[in-house]
Formats: C-alpha cells, sequence, structure tokens
C-alpha cells in the first residue's frame, strides 16, 4: 500500500472509530433521558446524523479496499470495512431499544403525573420546588457531557500519537512518543473517573430531590384535617 493511501485509509479508519464512540455516548444519553420528548427528539436527531456520517465514511473505506493493487490489502481492508459495519448495525438495534424504552419511560410518567393532579396549589409548590433543584443539576449535567466528549476526544487522540510513534525511525522520536502517548492516557483515565464520580453523585441527588418534593408535597386536605384536629385538641 502507497504511503498516501495508508494515511487516507488511518485516517478514514479513526474516523470511523470516533463516530461509533459517540454514538455510543447519545444511546447512553438516551438510556438515562427522562423527558421531555422534545429532549428525546434532540437526541434521536444527534445520532442520525452521526449514524449518516459513520454510514459515509464505512463506504469510503470499502472504495479504498476496491482500489487496492495488492489483494492482501483489499481483503484486509474489507474485513474491516466488514467488522464497522457489523458494529454500526449493533449501534443501530441498541438505539432503537432505547429509543422505545425512553418514550415508554416519558409516556408513563406523563400518565402518572395526570393521575395525581391532586390540589393545583400543592402542584404548584411541587414544581417551585423541583425547579430549583433541577436549575441546581442543569449545570452539572452539562458539565458531564462536556467530560463525556473530552473523553472520546483523548481517546482518538492517543490512538493517533500510538501510531504516530509506530512510524518513527529514531528509537528515542519513538520513546518521546510513547511517553506522551502514556501521559494522554493516564489523563483519560482520570478523566473518565471523575466522570463516573460525578454522574453517580448528580444521580443521587436528583433522587434525593425528588424523594423530598414527595414528602413535602402531599395532600392539602389531608394537611387541614389534621390541623383540624390539633386545634380541637387544644380547645
Amino acid at each position: 500500500m502507497a504511503a498516501s493511501q495508508d494515511v487516507h485509509v488511518r485516517i478514514c479508519s479513526q474516523e470511523i472509530i470516533k463516530y461509533d464512540l459517540e454514538i455510543k455516548a447519545l444511546i447512553q444519553d438516551i438510556r438515562e433521558c427522562t423527558g421531555p420528548h422534545s429532549e428525546l427528539t434532540e437526541l434521536n436527531s444527534n445520532v442520525k446524523d452521526k449514524i449518516n456520517q459513520l454510514r459515509m465514511r464505512i463506504q469510503d473505506l470499502e472504495q479504498m479496499a476496491k482500489e487496492q493493487d495488492k489483494e492482501s490489502d483489499k481483503l484486509a481492508l474489507l474485513n474491516e470495512m466488514e467488522r464497522h459495519r457489523k458494529q454500526m448495525l449493533s449501534n443501530q438495534t441498541a438505539w432503537r431499544k432505547a429509543n422505545l424504552s425512553c418514550k415508554l419511560a416519558i409516556d408513563n410518567s406523563e400518565k402518572d403525573d395526570l393521575l395525581q393532579g391532586g390540589d393545583s396549589s400543592a402542584r404548584q409548590r411541587t414544581i417551585e420546588i423541583c425547579m430549583g433543584s433541577e436549575a441546581k443539576c442543569l449545570r452539572k449535567m452539562l458539565e458531564l457531557k462536556i467530560k463525556k466528549s473530552v473523553c472520546v476526544e483523548s481517546f482518538v487522540n492517543c490512538m493517533d500519537l500510538e501510531q504516530m510513534a509506530k512510524e518513527q525511525d529514531k528509537e528515542s522520536d519513538k520513546l518521546a512518543l510513547l511517553n506522551e502517548m502514556e501521559r494522554h492516557r493516564k489523563q483519560m483515565l482520570s478523566n473518565q473517573t471523575a466522570w463516573r464520580k460525578a454522574n453517580l453523585s448528580c444521580k443521587l441527588a436528583i433522587d434525593n430531590s425528588e424523594k423530598d418534593d414527595l414528602l413535602q408535597g402531599g395532600d392539602s386536605s389531608a394537611r387541614q384535617s389534621h390541623f383540624v384536629q390539633d386545634s380541637a385538641g387544644n380547645e
């Protein structure tokens, strides 16, 4: 394989891996989505865009394989292309399942909200409490998505450095790049650990906030009844 062709093939393969990781991250976002439907729609739109980009790059890889002079190079690229294609189909299946599960969860949540209508003033107080807790968590969720994107980008950069290191003629240059790659890899692992901890912390905060909302909401008529009974006892 010519050097120029090898560069194009490597770039194409790296972009395929990048899109694959981004699609997996978006599918996880869909699994964790609690609504509303507009947010789910936006996530699905992002997944569609990434899958279309991934499909085009896989087609590019297939075309590069057909243009190879050596049969061995051609077969190797076709095998790689087929592996990426199967992974894309697997992602599409996981996406459909996550999307369906999320839609059902949002629909059930909306039905529960309608059935548990109750007193309008109590609902208003609950909404105000929820808005306060959501405002605190929105910033945290944005930070988590940024960290997730950084983890994906760091993974791709490490792969680039490792490949460049292998191509160096001088052993000193090779070792320098490998050391740099290892440093970036450790930083990536540190980012992943911080992301998981922040994600768990935010989920616990949301769960605790929802429990507090339920305990503080209550039924206004029940609270009024207790108040009347206490007043009668004092008299």
